[in-house]
């Protein structure tokens, strides 16, 4: 039965997951992780415009569906410009990717949608032996950093309308 992640959810299940020990665990920190991989060039510099790094390497943990440099270029032309122009449009956006807390590919398939840093429920589907989030297909999962995992989407996910 899929079921819904809340933040409380989420806070309760980090006190019933053991802790990772340090070889299972990046010491880098979900920004570092992104930015060395080199496909989220364009998320890192959102992030950056949103001031939302310093957040994102806190302790956390957070879990980052984070959309590569050709997700946000699947996005129609001039979205991304206009976005880095309207920071609270763009943080909205990008916290629309996080869910507080560290939820794995395992927890993730359980669940029908998970609240989102941004307060929006963002719904999760499995078909045909992939997973959606947002409308968002994640094609790389837990990646693992020091303060949270990140799984990889192919799509920019856009909160619904307010």
């Amino acid at each position: 039965m899929l079921r819904k992640l809340t933040l409380a959810a989420a806070a309760a299940a980090l006190v019933a997951v053991p802790f990772a020990t340090s070889a299972q665990m990046n010491p880098k920190d979900i920004v570092s992780v992104a930015v060395e991989a080199g496909s989220f060039k364009t998320l890192a510099s959102a992030l950056e415009a949103a001031g939302l790094v310093s957040t994102l390497q806190g302790a956390g943990p957070f879990t980052v569906f984070a959309p590569t440099d050709e997700a946000f270029a699947k996005l129609p032309a001039g979205t991304v410009e206009a976005l880095l122009k309207d920071k609270e449009a763009l943080t909205r956006v990008l916290t629309y990717h996080v869910v507080a807390g560290k939820v794995s590919s395992q927890q993730v398939v359980t669940l029908s949608e998970a609240e989102t840093v941004a307060g929006i429920m963002a719904p999760i589907q499995v078909k045909d032996g992939m997973v959606w989030v947002g409308g968002a297909k994640v094609v790389t999962t837990d990646i693992q950093a020091s303060n949270g995992v990140i799984h990889v989407i192919d799509t920019v996910m856009l909160p619904p309308a307010k």
